[in-house]
């Protein structure tokens, strides 16, 4: 295959390489990917994260093993190991139902590969289309708030909701990002504040607990987030965190938008209940383990509850804010999602 550079994969001398996603700020480290096994762990660890990111290495990989000579039988089943991998996050089911289809080809080991190469490429079209679409919903002066991680740390192109405070950063509309600390594994504090930096956009750093109080004050003037899976009827599931900024949004006559790929949605999922939501390890809540080391502050045997996401109902939504145009609620409760992306 060709080789590839994005800001969080690399395709080199036919090797899989993705940078670490947990090991940032701190250092920038870039971790090879041979094989199935690794790629999950890397998935299920953060290392590698982000629903368009997750998506786009398990195709890469995939094509990577079929050039490999990896039969389609044992490319079968590394298929449906990684649908496994991480089962909130559409854009991965999207992804390697396509890598079937290339795999069912007469010449699946070419058509895998291209395949592969045809999302990534994209996947950087559709980033920037949101980020177009987007940018004309930001008023000048604007202090936005955003939540978890939606850069080029999350998909090959600029980003979803990150794409979008990038495009109006540029056209001098931003005054203050404020981000989202991002709790329990800190994705705003460690990804989204080392990605803005790098961008050269103004933000300032707050603890989730925070942002009601910076909307009292009338400091918010919008709320920006990404989505791991938009249901039929405009239900959005996103890193844990993201409802109670929708209420809080709502209740203070803030906006509310989503920026995603329509690869995001599914049109067979009716509602946010029928979600399914990925529980993850209590060690996450009761410390914190990085490059830096590890703490533990919590009782060891402290009982945990730990889902990775939540569901913002469509009611609290003010647009949905994708590649191929902006959705309106008065449009979802019209029924569009399921007329134009079903």
């Amino acid at each position: 295959m060709q080789a590839l550079n994005t800001t969080s994969l690399a395709l080199k001398e036919n090797r899989l390489w993705t940078l670490d996603q947990q090991a940032l700020p701190q250092e920038k480290r870039w971790l090879p990917c041979d094989s199935v096994d690794e790629l999950v762990g890397h998935i299920r660890a953060l290392r590698v994260r982000g629903a368009p990111l997750i998506g786009l290495s398990a195709s890469l990989l995939l094509a990577l093993l079929a050039e490999r000579g990896l039969p389609p039988a044992e490319l079968e089943q590394a298929l449906f190991t990684l649908r496994a991998a991480r089962p909130t996050a559409v854009n991965l089911m999207n992804n390697l139902d396509r890598m079937k289809q290339a795999l069912a080809q007469p010449d699946w080991v070419t058509a895998m590969g291209e395949e592969a190469l045809r999302l990534v490429a994209e996947d950087k079209a559709l980033c920037e289309r949101i980020a177009d679409n987007g940018v004309e919903l930001v008023i000048p002066s604007s202090r936005l708030l955003t939540h978890c991680n939606t850069g080029g740390l999350a998909t090959a192109g600029v980003g979803t909701a990150i794409g979008v405070l990038l495009r109006a950063h540029q056209q001098d509309k931003i005054t203050q990002v404020w981000v989202d600390e991002t709790r329990p594994l800190l994705q705003g504090g460690r990804l989204t504040a080392w990605e803005l930096g790098e961008l050269g956009i103004p933000y300032q750093l707050i603890c989730d607990s925070m942002a009601a109080s910076l909307m009292a004050a009338g400091q918010v003037d919008a709320v920006w987030v990404g989505a791991d899976r938009i249901a039929a009827n405009g239900d959005v599931a996103n890193k844990i965190g993201t409802y109670s900024l929708a209420v809080l949004a709502y209740y203070h006559r803030i906006p509310f938008y989503v920026a995603a790929p329509h690869t995001t949605h599914d049109p067979h999922c009716p509602n946010g209940v029928a979600i399914p939501i990925e529980q993850r390890a209590a060690e996450e809540v009761t410390g914190v383990a990085g490059s830096f080391g590890s703490c533990q502050w919590a009782p060891a045997d402290a009982p945990v509850y730990n889902p990775a996401f939540d569901v913002t109902p469509a009611a609290l939504i003010s647009g949905w804010v994708l590649d191929s145009g902006v959705i309106t609620p008065e449009q979802v409760a019209d029924g569009i999602f399921q007329r134009v992306l079903g």
